[in-house]
């Protein structure tokens, strides 16, 4: 258990947070929208009934979607473009080792398969990052707009409007792009934030940062 731990104990430490997380935002917004159900005269719903609402899809959703779109394009960015000095980034006019696959006699036993199948499985296999995170951001995306819709339509209902919007009529709506925008440029502002700080600030002993001791013209994490 131990030696699990210190192997894996980022992943771990950051998925239970992610879980006490979802679980507080789960029960505080059951509270929150009964809430707000007595105080327009609407029946309340139970805890396990609080799961369909689209006022707890919408929520999750909205901020998955703006998080995997941010580090999908992130990560595919960094590929081509540079920042001279930070640890984001991969030093300018160098070839290094992630911009490579080596020739197979030169591969570990442990490479995986994919890379040794070649073709079309080596083309989505050296990809399979980006097109993972893009994956989830359009599933957050429509999940989003699912909620969302869900959620302008029992406005529309409790003010007495007979009109109701399709979940693709209410991503053409200027509502749906305000909640998803407000939360696009707060991500893509704060890993530029990121990337620009890590050319003069440092933090002992993270991968995300330079040497404490690195000049801060020295670019990439080596």
């Amino acid at each position: 258990m131990r030696r699990m731990f210190h192997e894996n104990g980022l992943s771990i430490v950051l998925f239970a947070a992610f879980l006490l997380a979802l679980t507080g935002q789960y029960f505080t917004g059951w509270q929150e929208y009964n809430e707000d159900q007595r105080e327009h005269g609407q029946p309340t719903v139970s805890a396990t009934e609080y799961f369909g609402e689209g006022h707890f899809i919408e929520a999750v959703f909205e901020n998955w979607e703006s998080e995997f779109l941010q580090m999908g394009a992130y990560v595919y960015l960094t590929v081509w473009l540079f920042q001279k000095g930070s640890s984001e980034s991969k030093k300018p006019g160098v070839t290094e080792r992630v911009d490579i696959i080596l020739p197979e006699s030169l591969q570990k036993d442990e490479t995986p398969s994919l890379v040794r199948k070649g073709g079309l499985a080596l083309k989505l296999y050296q990809n399979s990052l980006t097109l993972a995170l893009l994956s989830l951001f359009f599933v957050s995306f429509w999940l989003h707009a699912f909620g969302g819709a869900k959620v302008y339509n029992e406005e529309q209902a409790e003010h007495g409007s007979l009109e109701q919007v399709s979940v693709v009529q209410y991503v053409g709506g200027s509502r749906f792009w305000f909640e998803s925008l407000q939360n696009w440029q707060s991500e893509f502002f704060s890993i530029g934030v990121m990337v620009v700080l890590s050319i003069w600030l440092r933090q002992k002993g993270s991968p995300e940062s330079k040497p404490v001791d690195a000049p801060h013209s020295e670019t990439g994490t080596n």
